[in-house]
């Protein structure tokens, strides 16, 4: 059966034939083109050859799939079938079937890349088949020598034989490619899967590519989008497209002006946002091997060399590259404003000469374009300006003021290597506070400046520093240029009538914990009150030199009634009665109860009424006004100068106190008033808790110094002070124990320092005084050791165990109780503690009366132990003997009188065969002195029932 050549191939191949008959060297030429092909510029572009042939036979809606079917690989695509001119072209390996008016550098020779998987391709199409094969042009015996030559290496694209084969159904045109054995089948259509989503964007002529099953669309959702879609799932792409005829077609070799066409095309993620790329080639419209480091991919018809993988120079190129660029600002602006950066080409190494003139070609358009995200419109990167810090509220305030202002959220740093592309001017902080300079705004504009570069300020120290000379609206209407000194108040309203030369207060509505950061100081009642310290301590000099002061005293008072008092508002001037202006301290409140008990004298004045009316009796206070007595705190006291009455005495009366808390004016009470006046201190809690403050000024000054019917409080003791009977006249005035006690009325026998000592024993050498035995005893106890002997001087007085007070001059003090029996009671001073004898006897300046006793001799020395009834008494007792014995006398005498016992100056102890002169020299000898009364009984009667009873 003959084949059907409906392509007149048979004219082909003697065409060909005969031409290497002619040329010898052509058959050489044919083959090693071919190869130069196979291996070299068409290598790996198998898929992107297939599919612009597919492309460009469906002119659009095309569709493409691959796939292996017994060993051969199928490539079917619908479009114009094959005819009788891309059959020659395709037997032509410097021919293409392409018109001039076709795509710009598009050739024919692309089919060759079928050689680098078969050497007997086929294309089965409606309109007939055709086969290019090797094996059957070895066979042709005229090829022969050629063959032989070649080692069986022929060219495979140039013969072409008609063949019986049909394109499956619904396909126009299938190119089947057995495949060589080396050809990994696996590898090869993973590349096509790996190739097709790329295919399907750059060729718009096809809508769908299905690769052994797997299938890949295109789908335009709108204008500018187009959805790729596939087995791993969905990419959007946006699009700008623009097409137009060359104007320039030097040393592209065509009669006519081809038309040129450009498509921009980046990613979206499924937001919407641009996904840059970092990497790709220029795909034109396939990929080609020039590197670009464009964020967008770029697919233009450019001239392109026969291996179809780099661009040919000349103005073709040039002409499409700068058309390109001019279309690129249009993809920029279709997408949100602030991602167009993303799509700003980043500073960079170029990848190839045609990505660094496509970026620079770029980068000038970009410059000049208006779609920079501006405050208020779009701008041209040249003539835009960006904050330094990203605020939307800033810009927005300063759009009015600088002009050409980006929005302000391209100062993130994602869009800082973009900015630098653009070479797009900073605002930086020192600009931004110069442009403000100046300008007048409302203090709400003001304010809202202040917060919107709080957050910046907040943690980045240099943006603070910046802000030193940020201008500050006043109060007054002035505005200053900066924080640093200036008051924040929350509330000015005291300072309405104020008139303080240098008060730097912030007008309400601009005020910002910002200024605060800056170097404002916060300026609550408290800090506005502090602020007016040097006024207030001026302010009665100032009243006296005419000024006028009436504002400053309202706005002080009315702070204080926030803030609380401070210790030198007692030098606030305010009215007297008499019209006069004195310190706030020099004047009580009129009515104040504590006015009654004052002296006549008095240099207190007297509030002005209306003035005291205004105010109330607590923040009159708080400034010093008395309403009572004033009472003065000092936690950290350095000295005496808080201006007491007898400051000094007291300071240096003990140790350096820790704190003073102390009624002031106390000197001013009158003396016939002072009951009143303690009446007064007990119902106050701070002058009470100041009369009974520990070692305190009030209670040292009052009992010194204070006059409770004519005597000071320390001269008198309470009814119920026993051990002070005789010695002290109990206060007959009914103030109560606590008050008194407070104020220095005596409760107790208590010798606190040297001139309490002084006193005690001045009363205790009064021969007009009767102080009980007992009273005189422990007074004595009470004195030994109390005060430093040299601060006294010793009395000519004393008070002796007869109960009188004689001249010392005689007198011994008593240091042993044996001494008593040759000692009279009128010369014996002495004290109820066994201790206090020596300290005593010094500070009386006495001798001890043991210094001048005798001695005695004689006697028998017995053990205790052979006393019986001694040690009866002691086992009675539950005590030890001693173990010395005692020198027993019938007689005992010392000094020449007669007594019961005696310890002599080697400490032995003697004692009569007596009961009583025992019974004191066995509790002596066993310190068992307070039981010397029960031993005596013991001795005289030694039966339980004695001790019992």
């Amino acid at each position: 059966m003959t084949t059907q050549d409906p392509f007149g191939t048979r004219r082909l191949r003697e065409a060909v034939l005969s031409a290497w008959s002619a040329s010898p060297t052509r058959f050489r030429e044919d083959a090693n083109a071919e190869e130069d092909l196979r291996l070299g510029a068409y290598k790996d572009r198998l898929l992107v050859e297939l599919a612009q042939n597919a492309a460009d036979a469906a002119g659009s809606g095309g569709v493409l799939r691959l796939s292996v079917v017994d060993n051969e690989l199928r490539a079917a695509n619908t479009g114009t079938p094959l005819d009788a001119d891309g059959v020659a072209a395709l037997a032509s390996l410097r021919a293409s079937a392409k018109r001039d008016g076709g795509t710009v550098g598009q050739f024919g020779v692309g089919f060759s890349a079928v050689l680098s998987v078969s050497d007997e391709p086929a294309v089965v199409s409606t309109t007939g088949s055709v086969q290019f094969s090797a094996q059957r042009t070895r066979e042709i015996p005229e090829l022969a020598d050629h063959v032989a030559a070649r080692s069986g290496q022929v060219p495979v694209l140039r013969l072409v034989w008609p063949i019986e084969a049909t394109a499956p159904p619904g396909f126009d045109t299938e190119i089947r490619l057995p495949l060589r054995p080396d050809v990994d089948q696996a590898a090869l259509l993973a590349s096509f899967r790996a190739q097709a989503p790329d295919l399907l964007l750059a060729l718009p002529g096809l809508t769908a590519i299905e690769v052994d099953g797997s299938r890949w669309t295109c789908t335009d959702l709108n204008a500018d989008t187009v959805q790729l879609s596939g087995p791993d799932g969905e990419t959007r792409w946006l699009l700008r497209r623009a097409s137009g005829k060359l104007a320039d077609t030097a040393g592209l070799g065509l009669e006519a002006s081809p038309e040129w066409t450009v498509c921009w095309a980046v990613p979206l993620d499924p937001s919407g946002a641009p996904r840059p790329l970092r990497e790709d080639v220029l795909h034109a419209p396939t990929p080609t091997d020039e590197r670009l480091s464009l964020p967008a991919r770029l697919i233009a018809s450019l001239p392109i060399e026969p291996s179809r993988r780099r661009v040919m120079s000349g103005p073709g190129v040039t002409e499409v590259l700068a058309e390109a660029a001019r279309l690129y600002p249009s993809l920029v602006f279709a997408v949100d404003p602030m991602h167009r950066t993303a799509l700003v080409p980043v500073p960079g190494f170029p990848r190839s000469d045609v990505d660094s003139t496509v970026r620079d070609l770029l980068i000038a358009e970009l410059r000049s374009a208006a779609w920079l995200p501006g405050v208020t419109e779009s701008l041209a990167p040249a003539s835009a300006r960006v904050l330094e810090i990203p605020s939307d509220d800033l810009a927005d305030l300063l759009s009015d003021v600088v002009p050409n202002l980006a929005a302000a959220r391209l100062a993130e740093p994602e869009h800082a290597h973009a900015l630098a592309a653009l070479e797009i001017s900073r605002l930086r902080i020192p600009e931004v506070v110069v442009a403000v300079t100046g300008i007048d705004q409302s203090p709400e504009w003001w304010h809202r400046v202040y917060a919107a570069l709080a957050p910046f300020a907040e943690n980045d120290s240099t943006i603070r520093d910046n802000l030193s000379g940020l201008p500050v609206p006043l109060v007054d209407g002035r505005t200053l240029p900066g924080p640093r000194g200036t008051l924040l108040a929350d509330d000015p309203e005291f300072l309405s009538d104020l008139d303080v030369p240098g008060l730097r207060l912030v007008h309400p509505d601009a005020a910002h914990p910002l200024l605060e950061r800056l170097g404002a100081r916060p300026a609550g009642a408290s800090e506005l009150l502090d602020s007016l310290q040097e006024a207030v301590e001026r302010s009665v000099a100032d009243a006296s030199a005419g000024l006028m002061v009436a504002g400053l005293a309202h706005a002080v008072l009315g702070l204080v009634g926030q803030a609380g008092g401070r210790p030198w508002l007692k030098a606030l001037a305010l009215p007297d009665v008499d019209g006069d202006w004195r310190e706030a301290d020099e004047l009580a409140v009129p009515g104040s109860r504590f006015l009654d008990v004052l002296a006549d004298d008095s240099p207190l004045g007297l509030l002005d009424p209306e003035f005291a009316e205004r105010w109330s009796a607590d923040v009159l206070a708080s400034v010093g006004v008395l309403t009572g007595f004033a009472v003065i705190v000092d936690e950290e006291p350095i000295g005496p100068e808080h201006d007491l009455a007898d400051e000094d005495e007291w300071w240096s009366a003990g140790e350096e106190p820790n704190r003073v808390v102390a009624v002031r004016d106390l000197d001013l009470v009158a003396d016939d008033k002072w009951p009143a006046a303690l009446r007064l201190l007990a119902l106050e809690p701070a002058t009470w808790r100041a009369l009974r403050e520990p070692g305190g000024y009030t209670a040292w000054w009052i009992s010194r110094y204070a006059s409770l019917n004519g005597h000071p409080p320390r001269e008198w003791r309470t009814a119920g002070a026993s051990d002070l009977v005789g010695l002290y006249d109990p206060l007959e005035l009914d103030l109560g124990d606590d008050l008194a006690a407070a104020a220095g009325v005596r409760t107790g026998l208590q010798v606190k320092d040297a001139a309490d000592a002084a006193d005690l024993l001045d009363r205790l050498g009064d021969p007009e005084r009767v102080v009980p035995h007992g009273v005189s005893l422990r007074a004595h106890a009470a004195l030994a050791g109390s005060a430093d002997p040299a601060e006294l001087d010793a009395p000519e007085r004393v008070r002796v165990l007869s109960g009188d007070a004689v001249l010392a001059d005689d007198c011994v003090v008593l240091d042993a109780p044996w001494l008593l029996a040759v000692l009279q009671p009128d010369k014996v001073v002495a004290a109820l503690d066994d201790d206090a004898a020596e300290p005593l006897a010094e500070l009386l300046d006495l001798p001890l009366a043991s210094e001048s006793a005798g001695d005695v001799s004689g006697g028998e020395l017995v053990p205790w132990s052979e006393l019986g009834a001694v040690v009866v008494a002691a086992e009675l007792l539950g005590f030890d003997l001693p173990l010395d014995g005692v020198t027993v006398h019938d007689e005992l005498t010392a000094d020449g009188q007669r007594v019961h016992w005696w310890v002599d100056g080697e400490r032995r102890v003697h004692a009569e065969d007596t009961p009583e002169g025992l019974s004191r020299a066995l509790a002596w000898a066993a310190d068992r002195w307070i039981d010397r009364h029960v031993i005596h009984a013991l001795l005289d009667d030694p039966d339980p029932r004695t001790v019992l009873g």
